[in-house]
């Protein structure tokens, strides 16, 4: 072994301009070059659409100062690929030349990058005229009049939590999950999300503790949301009533559902685009929630760019949970209180 070091030690002596052997980086194969029709059915979003996304994150994601890695463009597609494919990252990283935690590190990276632009993306109505054409989309669908958005919560699916705080993550179908609040606009756009509480949170806990509901206590809107009858009732947000007495509250309830419905279509859209909503998140627990806001921010990057989900997802099936039935009796407590404004409001608009 000695004798071997010796002679190699000779020969770098005797070829001093002997280099080390430089890396070569393989090519990889660039998605743009797919047909549009297979680019979306793979990327889940048009090619104009997926570089007007990568452009939004282009600075976040740029190459080392050797040029080396993986592109800013490689990058996006490969985590859109493991969101809205239900790929799980081994097979989304064969397909693109990288390993299994070069894979996760791109999924949390890219998250991250587009929950940044959050504020920007997903935001109540401002302006007295935002805020009014929001109402009038709604009041198109049912004329129900004043409503602002519809609010419901969904249950996403994460990775079996260990540790003492295990059991509040388990939701009342018994699978762990975050339960994630959302309103949206009459369009199915996304105007607020809370993505923080743990599976075993009821719904109307969350928006109690939301600065959406402040908000609203606060006058900072004209209008009101619909909730299902897991929701308290407030002058600010109507829910259906449980047991109507005569046609004018059987008018409204119908009219409610069916303006509330927006709320669960936008489920079904979000969850049909982006499949790991549907079937579970599997990263890890501190990259959950810039993820489900990254794809929030996306959902509704789709409906500003009118790129609807692909066509080919018929087979997927989705089934929305309903909680309100488990929730109702903690929030009928409140019920009581503004009961008589609602009924002043259906009699104005409901007879």
């Amino acid at each position: 072994m000695q004798a071997l070091q010796a002679i190699a030690a000779i020969e770098n002596v005797e070829n001093p301009t002997r280099r080390r052997r430089q890396k070569v980086y393989q090519k990889r194969f660039d998605p743009f070059s797919l047909p549009d029709i297979e680019f979306k059915r793979r990327y889940r979003f048009s090619k104009d659409t997926a570089r007007f996304i990568i452009n939004l994150v282009r600075q976040d994601l740029q190459l080392d100062s050797r040029g080396c890695g993986t592109s800013p463009e490689l990058q996006v597609l490969t985590a859109i690929r493991c969101w809205g494919r239900r790929e799980v990252q081994e097979d989304g990283g064969d397909l693109h030349g990288l390993s299994q935690p070069t894979v996760s590190r791109i999924c949390a990276r890219v998250a991250r990058a587009i929950a940044r632009h959050s504020a920007t993306y997903i935001k109540m109505p401002q302006t007295l005229i935002e805020q009014q054409t929001v109402i009038r989309e709604f009041q198109e669908i049912r004329n129900f009049p004043s409503v602002l958005g519809c609010i419901d919560c969904t249950h996403i699916k994460i990775k079996k939590y260990g540790g003492d705080a295990a059991q509040y993550y388990i939701n009342r179908k018994g699978f762990y999950s975050m339960n994630v609040q959302v309103t949206c606009d009459a369009k199915l756009r996304i105007r607020d999300i809370v993505a923080r509480w743990r599976g075993s949170t009821h719904d109307s806990r969350i928006f109690n503790e939301s600065t959406l509901k402040e908000r609203f206590e606060r006058g900072d809107f004209k209008g009101r949301l619909l909730g299902d009858s897991g929701y308290r009732l407030e002058r600010y947000l109507f829910t259906p009533i449980l047991r109507p007495q005569n046609a004018r509250e059987e008018n409204y309830n119908r009219a409610q559902i069916a303006t509330r419905n927006c709320v669960e279509r936008c489920f079904g859209v979000w969850k049909q685009r982006f499949q790991s909503l549907l079937y579970g998140v599997t990263v890890h627990m501190h990259n959950v929630k810039p993820t489900i806001v990254a794809l929030a921010v996306l959902h509704n990057i789709a409906i500003d760019q009118q790129d609807p989900v692909p066509e080919n997802d018929g087979n997927v099936h989705i089934v929305q949970e309903d909680d309100s039935a488990a929730h109702s009796n903690e929030a009928g407590r409140g019920r009581m209180g503004n009961s008589a404004f609602l009924r002043a409001f259906i009699d104005q608009h409901f007879s």
